[in-house]
């Protein structure tokens, strides 16, 4: 691949404006390289719902001082276009330079005249939600990556209410980010100076302990852990939770936590798993093996910046990881089930999950008389749902929210996913049935043995760089212009285009709108209950295919099998 002319121009700028040390060196050691500078200047990172993401490194297809600081001056010039006077919060996580690029952030802006609150240390994602409604601020932002490998950083945006900004916010501030020359037109200051000014102040730790008051009362079932006696494992993956999550699960009453040694301190290099990611059996694997020793009843896992949380569960052979869309569904029916009982469960309860999470959960609310939302994926989506109920004076109605890559929300306090109050609800849940003598495993078989088995997997197929995005766009391109009728033997029943906001019933020919945000997603509906969604990841160079099916436990992991192979083809994999 050789590199042209705009991009060498870009580089030969970088090589003679970039001050920064690391960027700097960088960039001499690939020159003359065409391919590693094509890679790196062939586009800039685009600002969407998620902000950026991206590798780290040299360029403006890279995560860097630059760049975070031209995603900071296009949120104030967007800021500054609205008038008035304006706040941001901004937290961060353990990741290679999130501190450095937090700084950068809160520079750029107090040098705009924006108010900067900044955490004094890294915090989970939630915090931050919960902290720009708190503090009134007009925007927040995240350096995080979530669950990505240790090479990516990124700059997640929020909005006044607590939520990842909208599809319109973020394309107006992506607007004022093209005009921007990256070095000439991003004011830069120096932090500690306008710290020293009260133009950047320190987010107090009191704020933590009002969220922590928040999540606690959040609780279904007060007090009910004190004397559960549950043994628990538990690993921030070198992340955000270690104090917050160990800080609930001690006030509800659960002493015995043992941490994980080689995770339990910050480290952005994530040197014990290849992903730090609790969805995956990797990221457990010290957990697993201290549990040979300390024979927990549950091991859980958050994510960096913790708003994911994965778990395993004690069973006669061994410990078994749940899926999100397991926890998900035994946590709405465990929260809807105690509230009736309790005669707490308000009328008309809501909860929201996505629409490439399980059916299942549609089968539980209807069990209860709970209205389930369906949202796009995102959980902004789902923080939005929350706001729309506080518009209308009804935000009591909302149990939970939750999604199947983990994520999940008990209460109104913040806008998007957190996995300290799931950390907290997983263990009192655990806490619940083991005073009836069963696991969560027993639980969920019950919960199968009533409404059917609901077997989901998920797909990722990779495509790198360039060329990998002008695969994924060819895909969908290639299954819009030809849908299939079938997939895996199994006929298409509704084909549904987020994207044209279109759904068609094949059985009859009738189609209808779907009253959701445009999204670039296909969904098809299959005969005998099963579904297939294909989906580009918004934050990765990824393509992402949800397969679903219901029947018994063979029946449906054998047709998921079937379904993995169809996805294989689709993708040329």
């Amino acid at each position: 691949m050789s590199c042209n002319d705009m991009e060498m121009k870009l580089y030969e700028t970088w090589k003679s404006k970039a001050t920064d040390a690391d960027v700097a060196a960088e960039l001499n050691a690939v020159e003359g390289k065409a391919e590693e500078i094509s890679d790196r200047f062939y586009r800039y990172l685009e600002f969407g719902t998620g902000g950026l993401r991206g590798v780290i490194g040299a360029g403006t297809n890279r995560m860097n001082i630059y760049t975070v600081s031209m995603a900071a001056q296009a949120l104030a010039d967007y800021l500054a276009n609205k008038g008035g006077e304006h706040a941001v919060a901004i937290g961060y996580d353990s990741r290679i330079k999130s501190d450095v690029f937090a700084k950068c952030a809160a520079a750029t802006l107090a040098s705009n005249g924006v108010k900067v609150y900044i955490f004094p240390e890294l915090e989970p994602t939630p915090v931050l939600s919960y902290a720009v409604r708190e503090l009134k601020c007009s925007a927040g932002i995240v350096i995080t990556a979530s669950h990505n490998p240790a090479k990516y950083n990124g700059f997640k945006c929020y909005g006044a209410d607590g939520c990842q900004m909208t599809d319109g916010a973020a394309g107006e501030v992506y607007s004022f980010m093209q005009r921007l020359d990256i070095f000439d037109d991003v004011k830069r200051g120096d932090f500690d100076a306008l710290m020293a000014e009260g133009k950047i102040a320190w987010i107090e730790d009191s704020l933590v302990e009002s969220f922590l008051d928040a999540v606690e009362a959040s609780s279904v079932n007060p007090g009910l852990c004190r004397d559960a006696g549950l043994k628990v494992i538990y690993t921030p993956l070198c992340g955000t939770g270690n104090k917050p999550v160990r800080a609930i699960l001690k006030r509800i009453g659960i002493e015995d936590v043992t941490v994980v040694p080689e995770q339990e301190l910050p480290d952005g290099n994530f040197p014990t798993c290849p992903y730090p990611n609790p969805e995956i059996r990797e990221a457990f694997a010290c957990a697993l093996k201290l549990a040979e020793t300390v024979q927990p009843d549950l091991l859980l896992a958050t994510d960096p910046d913790c708003d994911r949380v994965g778990i395993a569960v004690k069973s006669a052979d061994g410990y078994k990881l749940m899926s999100g869309n397991e926890v998900g569904a035994m946590m709405m029916n465990y929260m809807l089930s105690c509230r009736k009982e309790q005669g707490t469960l308000p009328a008309n309860p809501v909860c929201v999950n996505t629409i490439v999470t399980s059916d299942l959960g549609n089968k539980i609310a209807e069990k209860y008389g709970c209205e389930l939302r369906k949202v796009l994926t995102g959980f902004k989506y789902i923080g939005e749902i929350i706001g729309f109920l506080e518009a209308d004076g009804e935000k009591e109605r909302f149990i939970m929210g939750y999604e199947e890559s983990y994520g999940y929300l008990c209460g109104t306090y913040a806008r998007d996913k957190d996995a300290v109050v799931a950390s907290m609800m997983i263990c009192e849940m655990a806490a619940y049935y083991k005073k009836q003598g069963k696991s969560l495993l027993d639980v969920m078989d019950e919960i199968y043995a009533e409404f059917g088995c609901y077997r989901n997997r998920l797909l990722n197929y990779a495509f790198e760089g360039e060329s990998g995005m002008k695969i994924m766009n060819g895909i969908m391109d290639k299954l819009r212009e030809n849908p299939p009728a079938e997939i895996a033997g199994d006929k298409v029943v509704i084909a549904s285009d987020y994207k044209l906001s279109v759904e068609k019933n094949l059985a009859d020919g009738t189609q209808s709108e779907i009253k959701l945000p445009k999204s670039n997603v296909l969904a098809y509906k299959l005969e005998n209950g099963g579904s297939f969604i294909v989906r580009p990841s918004g934050t990765e160079p990824k393509i992402k295919v949800y397969t679903a099916a219901v029947g018994t436990l063979e029946s449906a992991e054998a047709k998921l099998d079937e379904f993995e192979k169809a996805a294989n083809a689709i993708m040329g994999k």
